[in-house]
């Protein structure tokens, strides 16, 4: 793909297409620095992020922005999926459903052009998970407000 748009394959590229050939992890290009830098400890950051563009623009890998703080890079272009995204380590991986595509009610687009939609799904990873410190982002109960209903279902609130 490289060579047919007039591009070079250079040494710094191939390992940074190996790196990514089935990465699951979504790494972002730091991730894609630090681990391309073990097999070439003079490959550039600059390298990297070009690269990375690169097969972005070609449509080889995708750029995500799931609110990790970083733009995580993901190589399986081949199929529709969704993503799963750790609230404490930002972990990110693949997630295979089907589920439908919303529908817009007739002028909620505000004149845009949209096109497919992808659902990111938060939660804990099983690592994080099973370490002991509190989940940061859970929700807590007010002082002294009411336990949830016997279902395990929250108490409805009402205004």
């Amino acid at each position: 793909m490289f060579r047919s748009t007039g591009r070079k394959v250079t040494p710094q590229r191939q390992c940074i297409f190996r790196l990514l050939q089935g990465n699951g992890a979504h790494p972002s290009a730091e991730a894609v620095h630090a681990a391309a830098a073990t097999e070439m400890p003079t490959i550039s950051l600059k390298t990297v992020y070009q690269t990375l563009h690169d097969l972005t623009d070609l449509g080889e890998i995708t750029a995500l922005d799931v609110g990790t703080g970083s733009t995580r890079f993901d190589p399986n272009v081949g199929a529709a999926h969704h993503h799963l995204v750790c609230r404490r380590c930002g972990a990110v991986r693949d997630l295979a459903a089907d589920l439908a595509a919303p529908e817009l009610p007739e002028g909620a687009t505000l004149g845009f052009a949209v096109g497919p939609a992808e659902v990111v799904f938060r939660g804990l990873c099983p690592d994080c998970r099973a370490s002991s410190e509190p989940d940061p982002h859970r929700a807590r109960p007010a002082a002294g407000a009411a336990p949830g209903a016997p279902d395990g279902r929250p108490p409805q609130v009402r205004m």
